[in-house]
């Protein structure tokens, strides 16, 4: 395969990945969108109900997640790299999505969903983490449910001895 059937595979399998988690959170919260403006720093919108019964909106960013996890944004891939605003690379935050969800293919019909609060992409402070270091996201919706709850997160989070 060669550069550009890479990079074209390589937008497709992004579009796919976002679909794949949009399908797999709709049969459980039913109501999610995915998102269709282009310089968008998330994803996915998921709607609903809190413990107070008002609705609780959660903006996503969907990665592949094969090896690791990638926590940054506004890099162009596919076979169209060229540029046409100002957008640069970033790193997700509180400020541009409420969680990053990782996509892990097991084959070409199961996958693994990691959710991870970009309030801890903040505490971390890298652009990246290995999904051997965050096995206790997997599937765990807990961490999408609360993404925006700073301290409860973060106390989770110490529980499970991933940050100190």
């Amino acid at each position: 395969m060669n550069k550009e059937e890479r990079g074209r595979q390589a937008s497709v399998e992004g579009f796919a990945y976002e679909h794949i988690a949009a399908g797999i959170l709709m049969k459980k919260y039913q109501n999610v969108s995915l998102v269709d403006l282009p310089l968008s720093p998330y994803d996915l919108i998921i709607v609903f109900k809190n413990e107070k019964s008002s609705e609780y909106i959660i903006r996503a960013q969907v990665k592949k997640a094969r090896k690791s996890i990638s926590f940054t944004g506004g890099t162009r891939g596919g076979v169209d790299r060229s540029y046409r605003s100002d957008v640069k690379t970033y790193v997700q935050s509180t400020k541009t999505s409420d969680v990053i969800i990782g996509v892990h293919p097991l084959d070409d019909n199961y996958f693994e969903l990691y959710f991870f609060p970009t309030i801890l992409v903040e505490k971390l402070n890298q652009k990246s983490i290995s999904i051997l270091k965050i096995k206790q996201f997997k599937n765990n919706y807990f961490f999408l449910e609360n993404c925006k709850k700073y301290d409860l997160i973060i106390k989770e989070a110490k529980k499970l001895g991933f940050i100190i």
